[in-house]
């Protein structure tokens, strides 16, 4: 197959290094291969519309300030299913077809998908339902995506969440007070984990190791009998409430979504120990700040092999990385499948080595 015309879009939450693959991706096909690249505006969304939303994009448009911003200049969604698009009237419509048009009507020969294991799995099936050529790159800062040690995006959000615990540290000590830091993990600990440790944490909750409050507390005590008089906590917001339920708030729009599980712990624990208590929610924070080194790299190396992927018509399959390097796999190998933290893996092991409170 002779490729001339390549697409790509962002779905799902937006995350440091996505500039840096769609970079990477317009460099690599122009350059080594002399095919045209259009960037669809709002992920699959700029396919449905009429007219298409859609950028050319050429060398001239990397100016060099693109790769240091957060985001995605090409704007990305992540609400919204396709095959149930709720519409103005409230009522849902599938427009599968729209974007399979679309795509036909750009007069794509490919596609690339930067997106998560959700993503992932509705763009697959518009592929295979429109017989389009699609190739992935895995974006996600909670980095459960299947089958890759890191996803774009999750070595920004562990270092923003970092910088955090190193800034609440200093008035944690200076008032004598537990600071609890509530992160993103929507199904995983991996933020919360990493950061915890890199951050000196006394205590990481995450969704994959169940807690006791008694113990927290117990810990805490522990804490000021060594002669220190603050302590420190991360949360990851899908630890969930003594009684299994899940801490969540109402969005404008009606949307339920995660948050609050750091407020809800701080008054238990203030109560079991009377210890004063600040709760800082990172949230966003994490996803709009200046991508790390380390999401650049690798975000520019996943464009380039999924460029060649389509040059070697290696479609439906996803970029990974595996071993210090990338390589990729079948998107069978991640849909429906989420990565999350080994409760007897190796940092956890570290993490209780460090005396961190973790859990049962």
């Amino acid at each position: 197959m002779k490729i001339k015309r390549i697409g790509i879009l962002t779905s799902g939450g937006d995350c440091g290094g996505l500039n840096a693959v769609v970079r990477a991706v317009t460099y690599r096909a122009i350059e080594k291969y002399g095919w045209e690249v259009f960037g669809i505006r709002d992920g699959t969304t700029g396919l449905m519309q009429r007219p298409l939303q859609y950028e050319k994009l050429t060398l001239k448009r990397f100016t060099g300030n693109l790769i240091r911003q957060g985001g995605t200049f090409l704007g990305t969604t992540s609400s919204g299913n396709p095959f149930r698009f709720k519409m103005e009237n409230g009522k849902y419509e599938d427009k599968s077809q729209d974007i399979i048009n679309g795509y036909k009507k750009l007069r794509l020969d490919a596609f690339i998908g930067i997106g998560g294991d959700g993503s992932m799995k509705i763009l697959k099936k518009l592929s295979d339902q429109g017989g389009l050529n699609f190739v992935g790159i895995p974006k996600t800062i909670d980095n459960d995506v299947n089958s890759t040690e890191i996803s774009v995006g999750y070595d920004t959000a562990v270092e923003v969440a970092t910088s955090a615990l190193d800034m609440l540290q200093p008035t944690a000590a200076s008032h004598k007070r537990l600071m609890v830091l509530e992160v993103m993990g929507r199904d995983a600990g991996h933020i919360a984990l990493n950061a915890g440790i890199a951050g000196g944490a006394d205590i990481i909750l995450i969704p994959e190791i169940n807690y006791n409050l008694i113990k927290i507390a117990k810990h805490i005590k522990e804490i000021r009998q060594q002669g220190r008089n603050h302590a420190l906590m991360v949360v990851a917001e899908a630890v969930k409430k003594e009684d299994g339920t899940k801490a969540t708030v109402k969005h404008t729009g009606g949307q339920i979504r995660l948050g609050g599980i750091g407020s809800y712990l701080a008054h238990k624990i203030s109560q079991l120990t009377d210890t004063e208590t600040r709760v800082t929610v990172l949230g966003h924070v994490q996803r709009g700040s200046q991508p790390s080194s380390r999401d650049r790299l690798v975000g520019s190396a996943f464009g380039v092999h999924a460029v060649d992927m389509i040059a070697n018509n290696k479609f439906n399959r996803i970029a990974v990385w595996q071993n210090r390097g990338v390589t990729d796999v079948s998107l069978h190998e991640i849909i429906n499948k989420s990565r999350k933290v080994n409760p007897n893996g190796r940092l956890v092991r570290t993490a209780r080595g460090l005396g961190i409170y973790l859990g049962d």
